[in-house]
Parts: structure tokens; C-alpha cells; sequence
């Protein structure tokens, strides 16, 4: 048939679906998580276990309830389950874990109508939650366990917990970092399961930026904006560069504050999003009563991308926005 035909967008058809999509992201993920297991030993990959098990089952069971269509083979339910046990330290008691799988599949994610209509990233959600109601479990960090002659077992402070040393050299004073550029690079600190491994989380970052399943908009403004605000506030380049390896930024900026359904559609508004995740990060952690604040910037901006997104919605070409009746000034 001839002719030309109108109809909306997309008008290409693409071999990416979703299932592909959360396979590359756990491709992505999997060298942190690897990196987690071989530094904090067998406890961290039970928790890994737990977590994509519980959320899987979760997400099965959850969806039969409701008489829904089965989504487990699209793959979201294993990201979500292996960034809460990156989010998750390696001594963190595995009901905990179940308890946040059940917090980030059903309350976050399947009330809310499934994936793709969740009003923050479920993992994200869960970590606060469990953060606030189990806080000594889920600030109880363990060092590598080549550290320590028994497994699992030595608590001690992460890069954003430790103090740093104040000492005089040439009659001036200066601040030394708990731990080495080579440490915060490796993952050789205590902390999250999965939030240590800087080399491993840039490096899946990039992987995703280049398979374009990110935009590099995000992670480069949140970083960005949290990196200046840094610098600014301390004058030291060592302590910038210290806080963006530190805690959960790199995590945070590549892996969570891209979530397609919490996140701006715009790359105007991806940039507004990273900028208010970097403010907010900064401000909490260095004025608030947690050491850590990118889940709360985080989980704080996904509430606001509705709006970010209606501030900077685009225009289509050569449509008209519907005119405002007049009000009338009086009656007949």
C-alpha cells in the first residue's frame, strides 16, 4: 500500500528489551559483587544469595497474588536483589536481608504496579528502611578477612567513619587519611558488601555508559556536584577525591540514580537530578547526624522527578499547549 501514514513515536524497532537491559546491569554489577565476596568471605556471598533468592521469590509469589503477569524473567527482580546486598554489610543477619527484599519487591516496587511505575528505586528504599529500624546491624562493618586470623568476624571503621590524623611537618598542619589512595582504589576498607571496590564500580559504569544503557549525565553531575561542594567547603584536593571513593557515591551515581522509572527523563533534568543528589549527599554527610547520605539524596530526588520532569519537559515540534479559558470578570 502507498501513502504515508502518521503514527507515534517510536517509529524504530530495537532488539533491547528489558530482560537484556537487566542482564547487561548485572554483567555491570557482578565485578563489584565478586570483588565483596573475595573481600569480605562466605558471609557476604550468603547475603548476595539471600537477597536475589528472597526478591525473585518475592517478586514470583507477589505477582500471582495479585493475578498479574509473571515478570521474573525480566530480570529486574535479580538487579534489585544484588544491589541490596551491595547496600548490605557482610555481617548483616540474613532475616534482615529477606526483610529488605520483601521491603523492595512488594511495598516499593509490586503495590505500586510493577516495574516501571515504582516511586523510587526499590533497593534504595529497602536500605533506608532497614538503616532506620535495624541500625546497629546495618552499621556493623567488618574489615577484609585476610586482616584478621578469623573470618568475619573484626568489626572496624569504614573510609567515611575513620579519623583522620592530624600532624605538623614544616610548621604546618596536615590531615592524613585512615586509609591509602591504593585501599579506597581496591576495596581494601571496611564498609558495604559492594560500595569498597571503586576500580570495579567506575569500571562498570563505563561499561554501561558506553553500551548506552545510562546516560553519562547523571553519574557526571552527581560526582560533579558533589566533588566542588567538596573542594569548596574543605580546600583540599586529597579530601575531594577521598569522599568520591568513599561510602556509597560510586554505587549511588552509576547504578542508582540512573533507575530508569525514579529518574528524569531529560537530560536537562538527569543533570538537575545529579546536582540535587550531589547537594544533598554533601550536606548530610557533612552536617547531618549520618556519616552517609546517598541513599537519603537519592531516595529524596526520586520523589521529585515528577517534578523535575514537568519543569523540563520538551516541547514537540510545531505543537501548541491548550489555552487557558478566561475567567470571566463578572456575572450577567
Amino acid at each position: 500500500m502507498n501513502g504515508l501514514f502518521v503514527s507515534p513515536s517510536p517509529h524504530r524497532a530495537t532488539s533491547m528489551s528489558t530482560a537484556r537491559i537487566m542482564l547487561l546491569v548485572i554483567i555491570a554489577l557482578l565485578p563489584s559483587a565478586v570483588a565483596g565476596c573475595v573481600f569480605f568471605g562466605p558471609s557476604a556471598a550468603a547475603v548476595f544469595a539471600v537477597c536475589v533468592i528472597s526478591c525473585v521469590v518475592f517478586e514470583a509469589l507477589s505477582r500471582k497474588i495479585m493475578k498479574r503477569e509473571q515478570t521474573v524473567s525480566d530480570l529486574s527482580a535479580v538487579v534489585t536483589g544484588l544491589l541490596l546486598g551491595m547496600n548490605l554489610p557482610a555481617t548483616t543477619p540474613l532475616y534482615i536481608a529477606v526483610i529488605g527484599s520483601f521491603i523492595a519487591i512488594v511495598i516499593v516496587k509490586q503495590l505500586f504496579g510493577g516495574i516501571g511505575q515504582n516511586f523510587a528505586n526499590p533497593a534504595i528504599a529497602a536500605r533506608v528502611v532497614l538503616m532506620l529500624s535495624f541500625a546497629d546491624s546495618m552499621t556493623t562493618w567488618v574489615v577484609p578477612y585476610w586482616y584478621t586470623d578469623v573470618v568475619d568476624v573484626t568489626t572496624g571503621a569504614t573510609p567515611l567513619t575513620a579519623s583522620w590524623l592530624n600532624y605538623s611537618e614544616g610548621g604546618a598542619e596536615y590531615k592524613m587519611a585512615p586509609f591509602t589512595l591504593g585501599e579506597m582504589l581496591w576495596g581494601e576498607t571496611g564498609g558495604c558488601i559492594g560500595e569498597t571496590c571503586a576500580i570495579a564500580l567506575i569500571a562498570g559504569g563505563i561499561f554501561l555508559i558506553i553500551t548506552k544503557i545510562i546516560s553519562a549525565a547523571t553519574p557526571v553531575a552527581f560526582i560533579g556536584s558533589f566533588a566542588l561542594l567538596t573542594f569548596i567547603y574543605t580546600g583540599s584536593a586529597v579530601e575531594t577525591v577521598y569522599g568520591i571513593l568513599a561510602g556509597g557515591l560510586l554505587i549511588g551515581a552509576f547504578f542508582m540514580a540512573t533507575d530508569y522509572a525514579t529518574t528524569p527523563v531529560t537530560t536537562k533534568g538527569k543533570i538537575i537530578f545529579g546536582i540535587g543528589c550531589g547537594l544533598m549527599t554533601f550536606i548530610i554527610r557533612n552536617f547531618g547526624s549520618f556519616p552517609e547520605g546517598v541513599s537519603f539524596a537519592i531516595l529524596l530526588m526520586n520523589l521529585l522527578t515528577p517534578y523535575i520532569d514537568k519543569l523540563t519537559l520538551t516541547k514537540p515540534f510545531g505543537a501548541k499547549m491548550p489555552e487557558k479559558p478566561a475567567k470571566s470578570e463578572g456575572k450577567e
